[in-house]
């Protein structure tokens, strides 16, 4: 199609990043783990909130990935920060420190929030920049990981927000900022005009050598879950992301007692446990989705999840012997964090390339149910062996899924045309 003036596409870009840094708040849970252990709860049941949250994020998505066709990426992005936002709210409005209200508006209303944003960024950066699927998807899920960065210092080492007015506050006031930040950023959520391309662009040929080129084919959900390719991309996801969600869960209050156990004085240890997660795994998290993105256009999404994954599950296993350490343990959730945010730039790129771009709100929402699994199986499981003081035994049996997941990824073959 002839070049035609449009919106300029950096601001898909923008708009991307402010609302996947609302998103994020998800990862940010970490920072209210804690205290809530002090006023009564286990560690079980912090870890239920995570898991409530990534479940419906994952499960919502789905639907929002059936719905965009209909209401448009704009109406879903402001109704997901509605959402979010009013989750957070009436959690400081109702929850206090009580399991039931917190579980049910952070993490049931919450999560649903999350999952009717999320995919509207990729989606729709995906189709202003086909040109460079990788790098795109990575901005445009960066802010998701630097948004745990954000909430837990605002909550913590730089605002003082538990501190100073509390738990519900807190609460209070991110509900407010999600909503209006999240909206703001849902005004340049639009679709490029129909068969818009970049300038200088050409979509590469539908066959090579008598087979279909990544992209080329496009599958709607139907057709993909009929495929092997599908239930191979999924498991992988679900191994990796599962032990990512699972370290995420546990990066507070298993380096704080690993510290302690070599000799930290456990303020000190606390202090450097939350530095581990909120600047070494959250910086590096939003910063491996972007190199990820952009190093998958060079060596192929197969190779880079591979190479991810197998790297990831060494990590993890190591971790257990890395977090009593402070040089250690800052280097160790820096790589974790910086593999688990790959997750976020090859998966959505490597299911369009399997299946197309065209239908990518809807297949990528069926492949992101990956992750809902491991958000429950991860964290709940990082949550059990904690509470039965055996934390090493949860990162191993991680680390190994990563490694079985790495196995499986070499094994992913491009599909026949449909």
């Amino acid at each position: 199609m002839a070049q035609e003036k449009t919106m300029n596409r950096g601001l898909v870009v923008v708009g991307a990043i402010l609302i996947q840094l609302c998103l994020g708040a998800i990862y940010a849970w970490s920072v209210f783990t804690k205290p809530l252990v002090e006023a009564g709860w286990t560690k079980t049941e912090t870890q239920m909130v995570f898991s409530a949250g990534l479940a419906l994020f994952a499960i919502v998505m789905v639907i929002a990935g059936r719905m965009m066709p209909k209401v448009g990426p704009r109406k879903l992005a402001i109704a997901g920060g509605v959402v979010l936002g009013a989750g957070y709210l009436l959690a400081g409005l109702f929850g206090g420190t009580s399991f039931w209200p917190i579980f049910i508006f952070v993490g049931i209303v919450g999560g649903s929030g999350i999952g009717l944003a999320y995919v509207v960024p990729i989606a729709v950066g995906m189709r202003w920049f086909p040109d460079k699927k990788g790098l795109i998807t990575g901005l445009a899920v960066a802010g998701f990981g630097f948004g745990a960065t954000i909430w837990v210092k605002m909550a913590g080492a730089w605002g003082h927000l538990i501190e100073n007015v509390g738990l519900s506050t807190t609460f209070i006031i991110y509900g407010i900022v999600f909503a209006v930040a999240t909206i703001l950023g849902a005004l340049v959520m639009t679709f490029p005009p129909k068969d818009w391309l970049p300038a200088g662009y050409t979509p590469p040929a539908a066959t090579s050598g008598g087979k279909p080129t990544a992209g080329s084919v496009n599958y709607d959900s139907g057709a993909m879950l009929k495929t092997p390719q599908f239930y191979m991309i999924f498991l992988t996801f679900l191994f990796s992301a599962g032990a990512g969600l699972m370290s995420i869960g546990l990066m507070k209050l298993f380096p704080s007692q690993a510290l302690e156990a070599n000799g930290m004085d456990p303020v000190a240890a606390s202090a450097v446990a939350g530095t581990a997660m909120a600047v070494f795994f959250s910086l590096a998290n939003g910063i491996g989705r972007i190199v990820w993105g952009a190093m998958s256009d060079k060596l192929g999404r197969k190779r880079s999840v591979v190479i991810m994954t197998a790297t990831q599950g060494i990590l993890v296993i190591l971790f257990p012997f890395m977090a009593g350490t402070k040089a250690l343990l800052y280097l160790g959730a820096t790589l974790i964090g910086f593999n688990f945010g790959g997750n976020f730039a090859l998966f959505p790129t490597t299911t369009a390339d399997t299946f197309g771009a065209k239908f990518i709100g809807q297949n990528y929402g069926w492949v992101f149910l990956a992750y809902g699994v491991g958000g429950i199986v991860g964290p709940i499981m990082g949550g059990k062996l904690g509470d039965l003081n055996n934390f090493p035994l949860a990162f191993t049996i991680a680390g190994v899924a990563c490694l079985v997941a790495a196995v499986i990824a070499v094994s992913i073959r491009p599909p026949k045309a449909a």
